[in-house]
C-alpha cells in the first residue's frame, strides 16, 4: 500500500534552505520517492495559515517513506534545514482503491 510524506514548510532563508534542497533529492530517490506536489500555488480553506511550501511526496511503502525519513542522506539534509525553515512533515498511509 502506497504512503505520502506531506510537508508543509516555511523558509526563512532561500540562500540556506537551497542547500537541503540540493541534498535531500538524493534520499527521495534511493528510496522511491515521487514528488506529486512541490511549493506550488496552495490556499489554506481551514485551520492554519498557508505555508510558503507545501510538499507531497509518494512512496510504494509506509516502510520506505520512513526508511527514507530515518536514512542519513535525509538526516544529513536535513541538517541544512535547521534554523532556516519551520517544517512539519507527517508520512500518512494510503488507502486500498
Amino acid at each position: 500500500m502506497k504512503a505520502y510524506w506531506i510537508a508543509h514548510v516555511d523558509v526563512t532563508d532561500p540562500q540556506q534552505y537551497g542547500e537541503y534542497t540540493r541534498r535531500a533529492p538524493a534520499a527521495f530517490q534511493r528510496y522511491g520517492g515521487r514528488f506529486l506536489a512541490r511549493g506550488g500555488r496552495s490556499q489554506a480553506m481551514e485551520g492554519r495559515p498557508t505555508p510558503q511550501r507545501s510538499v507531497v511526496i509518494e512512496f510504494d511503502s509506509y516502510a520506505q517513506a520512513q526508511a527514507c525519513y530515518h536514512s542519513d542522506e535525509y538526516q544529513q539534509a536535513c541538517v541544512h534545514r535547521q534554523g532556516v525553515a519551520k517544517a512539519e512533515v507527517i508520512i500518512v498511509e494510503g488507502i486500498e482503491a
